[in-house]
């Protein structure tokens, strides 16, 4: 198994850079780009600095002239200022050359920094990172000590009116989206239209500073019940019929009826024999959930709950072509998303040791 690591290990870097020089590629034949999106600015009127460019006179002082330029919107542009751009933003030089240099920073993990913020990436994402861990791990916990018994419970009482009960909540689950879960527990619970009983933004109160440790975790659950529920309700339904369905499977076999013929009792069968099988492939599925919730699933939740995390970090870099931002947390996410599979690779063999990557390798 020691080999296997270092095998799976060494294969992270070359991963790494497909990963980013298929994206890398993607973004230089998308149209627009920060130099278009300033430019833009500019012709809008929009005159109050983006990223430490010049602003209000200086930009119109210098935007004045005629020229034929590569980028749309710069038709009566002096061609100076827009260099003067493209050197803020990197792309006086060639792509071949800011890749080189991106991975070359990469490999020290400089990551750079934001065209529009005076902030490093790193330092932005670590910033973010607080609220989308709070928002994703909760929300993977619950969800699995809600999923895993809820699906036992539905393959072992398979055909029961507690199956068919509980498939109706499954079934909510898979059809409304967490979003929409989230406009509802807002409309209900938070001052919508009915109850006034939880707060409508951010993970803490303004006062938060003052409060005793006790009160700070208090006013920190407060504030998590209604975006972890969204997510949790969104995100239970596949997770329960995936357990259901995998111990529905274990329980028909031929070794699990040899069991019960031999007088062993029903939970011994249960979580002494079908368990360690039938979990293998909810284990599977562990590193692809929490990565989810980490970085995508809570988009829309981080927008409706106004949470300033990695999520909408992430979505506001892209409509904005922040693209230090874009890469460096595409290149974490990736490296988390690696390592968390390698993971659970660790976990399946831990879960039942007849399962031997290495030897599967060999």
């Amino acid at each position: 198994m020691f080999a296997y690591i270092i095998r799976r290990l060494a294969l992270i870097p070359l991963t790494l850079f497909g990963i980013i020089t298929l994206n890398f590629i993607i973004v230089q034949l998308a149209p627009g780009g920060p130099v278009e999106r300033v430019l833009a600015q500019i012709k809008g009127m929009d005159t109050g600095g983006v990223g430490g460019l010049r602003s209000g006179g200086d930009i119109a002082s210098r935007a004045g002239g005629g020229n034929t330029s590569m980028y749309r919107g710069a038709q009566g542009m002096d061609p100076a200022f827009i260099k003067e751009i493209e050197k803020q933003f990197g792309f006086d030089k060639p792509p071949h050359e800011r890749y080189f240099l991106m991975m070359k920073n990469y490999l020290a993990f400089d990551l750079g920094q934001s065209f529009y913020r005076t902030i490093d990436v790193g330092d932005l994402i670590l910033e973010k990172m607080p609220v989308s861990i709070s928002i994703g791990l909760w929300s993977t916990l619950i969800i699995y000590l809600i999923s895993i018994p809820l699906g036992i419970s539905k393959a072992v009482r398979d055909g029961s009116t507690f199956d068919v009960g509980t498939s109706y909540a499954v079934v909510i689950g898979y059809a409304v989206p967490s979003f929409m879960f989230a406009i509802l527990l807002i409309v209900v619970f938070a001052g919508g239209s009915y109850l006034d009983w939880f707060p409508l933004r951010g993970l803490t109160s303004d006062n938060w500073a003052e409060l005793s440790w006790w009160g700070k975790v208090t006013d920190y659950a407060w504030h998590l019940i209604l975006p972890v529920t969204a997510m949790t309700i969104g995100g239970f339904a596949s997770l329960t019929m995936l357990t259901k369905n995998c111990f529905l499977d274990e329980i028909n076999k031929q070794y699990v009826l040899t069991a019960k013929a031999k007088g062993l009792a029903p939970n011994r069968v249960l979580y002494g024999h079908i368990f360690r099988n039938a979990m293998l492939l909810v284990i599977a599925g562990f590193p692809a959930t929490l990565v989810t919730m980490l970085f995508t699933g809570s988009l829309l939740i981080e927008v409706i709950f106004s949470l300033d995390g990695l999520g909408l970090l992430g979505y506001q870099a892209i409509l904005d072509r922040d693209y230090p931002v874009v890469f460096g947390s595409l290149y974490l996410f990736s490296i988390v998303g690696l390592v968390l599979n390698l993971v659970s690779d660790l976990t399946y063999h831990m879960v039942d040791p007849r399962i031997d990557f290495e030897a599967r390798a060999t």
